[in-house]
């Protein structure tokens, strides 16, 4: 237990293997990724990375191996959130019913619900927009109220599907930088799956480069230029994602240690 009242909710994943009916998509994958860190994995497409997503969310199962999350000592989870590539908003509920309804499925009080709803719409930027529906948004708008209403409950762990794939470049990343802002005031533990190398070096406290069929992971690197707004037109920064993009490539290949 953390000193704020709070279940660790590191995750530990060992030997994972998972298949459908063409075969093998994940096979022998383990990692750990330390409690409240945040963790990038890029990939190709079609090389499991959204399947992962789903296995550390339990939202399948594997065909072999386990995930641990909360406590990775014990099989108990901690609250986990998902936020999915096409924002995952009811477009005939408000903007303050789609950030209200986990507090809704929580049993929060009324007024509670509402207290928070403001107070995530003040930190997102969006105060007074409540009433409007998505179509009524913008789509970096859109994703900042799915970002908004994954963390509302205070996620020990949060997980994110390509978030920002269908966002203009600026749009995307200034909303890198509102969840960077938003992770360090809440420091839940965080899964990205990205195809973009930058934004997996930015925002990754470690990335892993997964490839192949059956997918491995073929490099694990800890990244000393993450969250860092400045590294990003450094030399160091440039070698890193270069080393990412050598991995992706199959031209290097650096293990994970676990």
């Amino acid at each position: 237990m953390s000193n704020d009242g709070r279940r660790d909710a590191g995750i530990a994943v060992r030997d994972l293997s998972k298949g459908y009916g063409e075969g093998p998509v994940l096979d022998g994958l383990s990692f750990d990724l330390p409690d409240g860190e945040t963790l990038s994995v890029i990939g190709p497409s079609g090389c499991g990375k959204s399947t992962l997503l789903y296995l550390l969310a339990g939202l399948d199962k594997p065909d072999r191996g386990t995930v641990r999350t909360g406590d990775v000592g014990r099989r108990d989870k901690g609250r986990i959130s998902f936020i999915l590539q096409d924002y995952g908003l009811f477009p005939w509920k408000t903007v303050r019913e789609n950030l209200a309804l986990p507090l809704e499925l929580q049993g929060l009080s009324s007024e509670r619900r509402r207290e928070a709803v403001a107070g995530m719409l003040d930190e997102l930027g969006l105060a007074g927009l409540d009433e409007r529906y998505p179509a009524q948004l913008s789509g970096g708008q859109r994703q900042r109220i799915a970002i908004g209403r994954a963390l509302i409950t205070d996620p020990d762990i949060l997980l994110m599907d390509e978030p920002f794939s269908s966002l203009d470049a600026l749009t995307r990343e200034h909303l890198q930088t509102t969840v960077l802002s938003l992770w360090q005031r809440r420091r839940p533990t965080c899964v990205l799956v990205t195809h973009n190398v930058p934004e997996a070096v930015f925002l990754g406290k470690h990335v892993m480069v997964m490839n192949g069929r059956p997918a491995r992971n073929v490099m694990w690197l800890e990244n000393p230029c993450f969250g860092d707004a400045e590294a990003r037109g450094e030399d160091r920064y440039f070698a890193l994602t270069k080393r990412v993009y050598a991995a992706l490539s199959g031209t290097e290949d650096c293990p994970c240690p676990h």
